[in-house]
């Protein structure tokens, strides 16, 4: 009886307790406005699309350490003495990593086109030189270098396709010589064009410098070169041409070739087909282009854990703030010059880093691992950011347990959410589908509303029982050990917050996002995205379209799961995830198991990780080694390993050479053919 009565008097203590906290929560949803805050901050104008190296991209880095430093994580990048100033204390956060933001034209650039045989020039020869920028302008990426050449060869749109069965080098012998190609493909602006890749610039290139052309030269297809996108100096960060190219203006096409009509004639021939004989006129070309590094950072912040033993372990929880800026390279709008806000891709990730940074920093109990937060830049070029991250970490890489990546998580719809990376930990399956089921996500809806997340239930509708044979109505509030709970009737109650998601489980852990890099060496990821959209990679990505609700709910998800992890003394499991990439629509007829380094390259393709029981493994190929000859291609970066793949067949054997440190090795590989 006595035990009866005291059971009583503390549950009546417990419901008095919930009943006061409830009162005092806020009726807004704290987490939802906070998210919306950095969303659209991040998404503004102000900050001109966040491409990387530029200055909207370094408003964003200062103030994601600006908010880790007022959540009082500790900067990534120690300094021998304290910081002095405001910005002393935020560069401390900031971890800088080599990016070409800007590129300018030298002093030395030169195009002179020469004519011989004119009976009216002195000695039959006439040099006709042409204006830099009205003219002609090189490319962002060409490399620097004076080449002289007797004659110009025509080639078409300079497409080389074996897959298409389409080469235009095979009409036109270019070794040592200057090709000449029109811009485009011959499917004009159709965007389902079957040469969306091939006939893409850095793709031309790869085909120039695989037929032997000594330089390339690009004819323009519109009336004002300056309307020409090729004619903006950009740098896509993915390596050197490996031989100057150009573009120049259709007026400049014609001299080259011998006239109006002869360029028109040229014209038709490449979409016939029919080759164009080579032209007895010769140039002297001079590229001289200035490429600038421009400060680019990662930001890290970090919250040291609380267990003396588990805290020289690490979580790091991550996400990419960067995006395309006013368009360009990536970009899917029609036109340069508009912003592209990002705000789906990847301001929503951002947005739920600071969050998760903050309900970890302040909530109870604290993590028992050290937890490492880090804002990514330059995903968007190639993951430059999270490759420079794994190679210069700030925790000893195997000492990270685990990787949780954030990348578009903010377009929640129907409940569907995707998860990568659940075969690269056998733990991960389980974890996650127990945080999604109805009863758990039940509760962490109530729970949400007690700590100000979500709108809270009311007070005035608690629920005490005593009988541990009856099932509780309501959210489960406070437990008893013996049976007694207190639930929690809403009063506008959270139905969406309380739904399980449907989930899609993706096993790869690798995946055009950061979390690719830390798999690469060997740490178990997960890789939360609500799925792509007709505004992915446009303008009209913007803060409007983002469902705040929904990605507060990701953010409360994505934390259980961090709780989950840390509260086991057990690490994670590596474990290689069953790969979902050989299967995919795929431009290319052979698979390797290659996973590329995109990271600036002129001197051969680094690689980050080779996929287990591949032909690249099967080859004796290793992740750090760097590809510098395949199937007879030499490889100064991506495009050139990328044209190659797309000349090699399935159960043919090719010889592959590469270096592993200062040794060049010569491998045999087997391409298998895609399914």
């Amino acid at each position: 009886m006595i035990s009866k009565r005291r059971q009583l008097l503390s549950l009546v203590w417990l419901v008095a307790l919930v009943a006061s906290g409830l009162a005092q929560q806020p009726p807004q949803t704290n987490s939802v406005n906070r998210l919306r805050q950095a969303v659209e901050y991040l998404a503004s104008d102000a900050l001109e699309g966040r491409r990387t190296g530029t200055p909207g991209a370094n408003g964003a880095a200062h103030y994601i350490a600006g908010e880790f430093s007022l959540l009082g994580l500790r900067p990534g990048m120690e300094t021998a003495r304290p910081a002095r100033t405001r910005g002393e204390n935020r560069s401390r956060y900031l971890q800088s990593f080599p990016y070409v933001a800007d590129v300018e034209l030298g002093r030395n650039n030169a195009l002179t086109v020469i004519t011989r045989g004119g009976s009216d020039v002195p000695n039959g020869v006439s040099r006709e030189p042409l204006s830099l920028g009205k003219h002609w302008v090189p490319l962002g990426f060409s490399t620097n270098l004076t080449v002289v050449s007797e004659t110009i060869v025509p080639a078409g749109y300079g497409i080389s396709a074996p897959e298409l069965n389409y080469n235009d080098y095979a009409l036109a012998q270019v070794k040592n010589g200057v090709a000449v190609v029109l811009a485009g493909t011959p499917d004009g602006d159709n965007p389902h064009s079957r040469f969306a890749q091939a006939g893409s610039v850095r793709f031309k290139v790869a085909a120039a410098r695989a037929a032997g052309a000594g330089a390339l030269i690009i004819i323009s297809s519109e009336k004002n070169l300056n309307d020409d996108r090729l004619s903006h100096l950009s740098y896509d960060n993915a390596g050197e041409a490996g031989l100057p190219v150009i573009v120049v203006s259709r007026t400049a096409g014609a001299l080259l070739l011998g006239g109006d009509e002869a360029l028109a004639a040229f014209e038709k021939a490449a979409v016939a087909r029919t080759g164009t004989l080579p032209v007895p006129k010769g140039i002297h070309l001079t590229v001289d282009v200035i490429r600038r590094e421009s400060p680019s950072f990662n930001i890290i912040g970090i919250l040291p854990g609380s267990d003396p033993k588990l805290k020289d372990e690490a979580i790091v929880i991550g996400a990419h703030y960067d995006h395309l800026g006013r368009g360009g390279e990536g970009s899917l709008a029609p036109r340069e010059g508009e912003i592209h806000y990002g705000a789906d891709d990847n301001a929503s990730g951002t947005a739920a880093l600071i969050e998760l940074a903050r309900r970890l920093t302040t909530q109870r109990p604290k993590p028992r691992r050290t937890i490492v937060f880090i804002a990514f830049s330059g995903e968007e070029e190639g993951l430059l950011g999270s490759n420079y991250y794994v190679n210069h970490p700030v925790v000893p890489l195997q000492k990270t347990i685990a990787m949780i990546n954030m990348d578009m998580i903010g377009r929640l719809r129907d409940q569907k959410l995707m998860i990568g990376g659940i075969g690269t930990a056998p733990e991960w399956r389980a974890m996650v589908e127990g945080q999604n089921s109805p009863e758990n996500m039940a509760t962490a809806a109530a729970n949400q509303g007690l700590s100000g997340t979500m709108p809270p239930p009311s007070f005035a509708n608690l629920k005490v029982n005593l009988d541990p044979k009856m099932t509780p109505v309501g959210y489960p509030v406070v437990m008893g050990a013996n049976g007694p709970v207190v639930t929690a009737e809403a009063a506008h109650p959270p139905m969406e917050a309380a739904k399980p998601f449907t989930l899609t489980l993706n096993e790869d852990g690798y995946g055009p996002s950061d979390h690719s890099s830390f798999y690469s060496k060997q740490i178990p990821v997960l890789f939360f995205f609500t799925g792509t959209h007709n505004d992915y990679h446009k303008p009209s990505d913007t803060s409007d379209k983002i469902n705040f609700e929904g990605e507060a709910k990701i953010v409360s998800f994505v934390e259980r799961i961090i709780r989950d992890l840390d509260k086991s003394d057990k690490r994670p499991t590596y474990a290689v995830a069953k790969s979902e990439s050989q299967g995919r629509a795929s431009g290319f007829r052979v698979y390797l198991g290659t996973i590329p380094n995109y990271a600036d390259s002129n001197d051969g393709l680094l690689l980050d990780g080779i996929r287990d029981a591949s032909p690249a493994a099967k080859a004796g190929i290793k992740a750090g080694d760097k590809i510098v000859k395949i199937a007879g291609h030499d490889v100064k970066n991506v495009y050139d390993y990328t044209y190659a793949l797309g000349e090699m067949k399935g159960g043919q054997e090719y010889e592959i050479e590469v270096m592993r440190g200062a040794e060049r090795l010569k491998l045999k590989i087997t391409p298998e053919a895609r399914k």
